[in-house]
């Protein structure tokens, strides 16, 4: 299981639904990509790492791990914007009013990027995907998603087994071993994978599949009081980026 999911099964805020979860969660991402980059964004940051450091119980080493990865995006991003490509000035040259440009997309899509790790924290997969179909999503669309979702575990899975068995046998003492055991690896997982699709298809059909898989969903229900108290804190926040934009600006 991938960190981000450990965190999900065991946050405060596992058995809430996902529609709770999902309007404060994606609100916060609308907000920062709709609100002026400052203060906006900046003040959908600040609340969307309060929520999760604080009511959520995300850890924040766990937090940083997944972050990092998709801020390294997001700062990789902006760097064009500082640069301008021909010109008078020559063929590489400093663009005007880039540093101010560049700040403001990195603080929309750091923003918007913590909404969507907040509704990720908090909600398992396996709570999410199985409400999909009442929510009007195809049911083999969903059953895809739930196969994938957990053949990707066993392939992972299958994935360090073999990086761990070649570690043992030396298979990473130099570049041309490191290469040659990166191209068994490659052909172990891709035989594996078709050999675990094959073997699901048979256990499917051997327990009578008729094109839908049925699983246990948590029961749960959506808080009026939960979703109304997210929708406020929306609002609060676009009121006060629209009182504070006017002096800042």
């Amino acid at each position: 299981m991938l960190p981000i999911d450990a965190a999900a099964h065991s946050s405060r805020w596992r058995r809430r639904h996902p529609v709770d979860k999902a309007v404060l969660g994606f609100g916060l991402t609308v907000l920062a990509i709709s609100l002026p980059p400052w203060p906006g964004a900046a003040l959908v940051l600040v609340t969307a790492l309060a929520v999760l450091l604080g009511p959520a119980g995300v850890p924040g080493r766990g937090l940083w791990r997944a972050y990092r990865v998709p801020l390294g995006f997001c700062v990789t991003g902006v760097l064009p914007l500082l640069v301008q490509v021909g010109g008078p000035g020559g063929f590489l040259t400093a663009a005007e009013g880039g540093p101010v440009r560049a700040g403001e997309l990195l603080l929309r899509t750091s923003a918007a990027t913590l909404g969507v790790l907040l509704f990720a924290f908090t909600t398992p997969m396996s709570d999410l995907l199985p409400r999909l179909v009442r929510a009007g999503v195809p049911a083999p669309v969903v059953d895809v998603a739930l196969v994938t979702y957990r053949m990707s575990f066993l392939l992972l899975d299958s994935v360090r087994r073999v990086r761990q068995a070649q570690a043992a046998r030396l298979g990473h003492t130099g570049r041309a071993a490191a290469w040659r055991s990166l191209g068994g690896l490659g052909a172990t997982a891709f035989v594996r994978a078709f050999d675990r699709a094959a073997r699901l298809q048979s256990g499917l059909a051997g327990r009578g599949y008729d094109g839908t898989l049925r699983v246990l969903v948590p029961e749960a229900r959506v808080s009026v009081r939960f979703t109304a108290a997210s929708v406020a804190l929306l609002a609060a926040l676009a009121g006060l980026t629209l009182v504070l934009e006017g002096p800042l600006s």
